[in-house]
């Protein structure tokens, strides 16, 4: 039987990417299945020039059985508050996603839509056309767990968490985690009475699909694993997949001449010497967060590489901006005095920074795409979480799984904001110093999980098993 599956990534780099992976993998594993994948275009807040590089070369590299369809452009929510518009964004696309599921008449059988943990809206489109539809959830099986506690919690036991932001309970326990979970982790979103809703709604439209394909594997986060598995709160099937990563090393072509020279220096560096700082694809800062890392580098005396990015005004979001002259903005003779020994530039290549035997440490924003990099290499976390769930993911890894050391993992911010409180050259640099120890345990622990997150996608691995699960269960679901 010929198997038509429709996939619809949430517009944004962290989404599109590994929701194309997990695309080609399925197409690689069964010969039966072909993947049409509809991408919704960026919102203009949120566009960055790679992803719409990315994008593009997407929409010439159709294949037979994978294929990519670019809607056109929409009208944006005219609300002057960019936090409301994603959902809004997206759910003003299901006429051109059902127009564009309506052509895809051939030989194969519509078995179903795989849609992004932002698209819950097209489950509608799913069910006009009687057809099951399963979510692809491009973050963690704990904060999923977390996500799918809290909506429990509100919807069973009438208990709303905003109320912890003002009370004296200071932990919770969460069945997705081992230890309790402290309030002042709790990402900004679930503590926030107008997004709350909207999350908890969204949770429930989880529950309605078939199942979950999690960009995890079973050996990193084995109680959530056990939390799904039980009977007590009945879910869709959970399918860790991962870790689903673009391994493919390249960088955008204005970049290019600067990308070699980090790479030549980073193969002249001893063996995990280097410390590598970078913050994602929304994350920037202040001239005076900036001169506070400036100063923990220096006083550490570790060689570095840091992809230093501008944010966004106070009030306004969307992808950093880059610093015209770092000479201007970081302490005097800084750049002058560490010329030797590390190199501060602008948009990174993280996976070519990551695979090099010179990298011993990675001063991360704790995005799970960046963390599942970081561990695929080998390479253990200090975690400086910015936004979204980032807190939660840093928790985990220092406090639940030992893989990575802190450099703070808590904060309050306004919500949405994508730049924490002032953190201290002393807090920074303590950091940096502990990451960096040669004989710890943190850094055992991470090459030990390197190693399962490449075997998990071996044939016989647990990802590659539930990958094939998860077809199987496709063609039980229209049969």
């Amino acid at each position: 039987m010929k198997l038509e599956l429709v996939f619809i990534p949430s517009p944004g780099d962290g989404h599109i990417r590994p929701l194309v992976e997990v695309a080609k993998l399925l197409v690689d594993r069964d010969d039966h299945v072909s993947v049409t994948i509809i991408i919704i275009p960026q919102m203009h807040a949120f566009s960055s020039g790679n992803t719409s590089s990315y994008i593009a070369s997407l929409s010439t590299a159709s294949q037979d059985r994978l294929r990519y369809n670019v809607l056109s452009g929409a009208d944006e929510p005219n609300s002057g508050d960019n936090k409301h518009n994603l959902l809004t964004y997206i759910d003003s696309f299901k006429p051109q996603v059902k127009a564009t599921v309506e052509k895809l008449a051939g030989p194969s059988r519509l078995a179903g839509l795989v849609v992004d943990m932002f698209c819950t809206a097209m489950i509608d489109v799913a069910n006009e056309f009687g057809v099951p539809s399963y979510l692809f959830y491009t973050s963690n099986a704990t904060f999923l767990g977390l996500q799918i506690h809290v909506q429990y919690l509100n919807d069973v036991k009438k208990f709303d968490v905003t109320d912890l932001k003002d009370s004296e309970v200071t932990e919770l326990e969460v069945p997705s985690l081992t230890r309790p979970f402290p309030v002042k982790c709790f990402p900004s979103v679930m503590l926030n009475k107008e997004w709350l809703p909207i999350l908890i709604k969204q949770v429930r439209r989880f529950r309605e699909t078939k199942g979950i394909l999690v960009n995890t594997f079973a050996e990193l986060e084995p109680q959530a694993m056990k939390f799904f598995s039980g009977g007590d709160n009945p879910l869709p099937t959970v399918y860790p997949v991962g870790p689903i990563l673009n391994l493919k090393i390249n960088g955008s072509d204005s970049t290019y001449d600067e990308q070699s020279e980090i790479l030549r220096w980073l193969d002249e560096q001893p063996r995990e010497s280097v410390v590598f700082l970078c913050f994602g694809s929304m994350g920037g800062f202040r001239e005076e967060q900036a001169k506070e890392i400036a100063t923990a580098l220096e006083r550490s005396g570790h060689r570095f590489v840091w992809s230093l990015r501008r944010a966004q005004p106070k009030g306004t979001m969307g992808p950093p901006g880059e610093f015209t002259n770092f000479e201007e903005i970081l302490p005097e003779g800084f750049l002058d005095r560490t010329a030797k020994v590390g190199k501060v530039i602008g948009w990174a290549p993280q996976r070519a920074v990551l695979s090099n035997p010179a990298v011993g440490g990675f001063v991360s924003h704790c995005g799970w795409n960046s963390t599942l990099e970081s561990l695929w290499f080998g390479v253990p976390l200090a975690t400086w979480p910015l936004y979204a769930e980032q807190q939660v993911n840093a928790f985990e890894l220092v406090e639940e799984l030992g893989l990575a050391v802190e450099i703070r993992n808590f904060f309050r911010s306004d919500f949405m904001a994508v730049e924490s409180e002032l953190m201290t050259a002393e807090e920074i640099e303590r950091g940096i110093r502990s990451l960096m120890e040669k004989d710890s345990g943190v850094r055992d622990r991470v090459k030990e999980m390197s190693e399962k997150s490449h075997v998990a996608l071996m044939d016989g691995g647990s990802s590659h098993v539930n990958l094939l699960k998860f077809i199987e269960d496709v063609i039980k679901n229209i049969s």
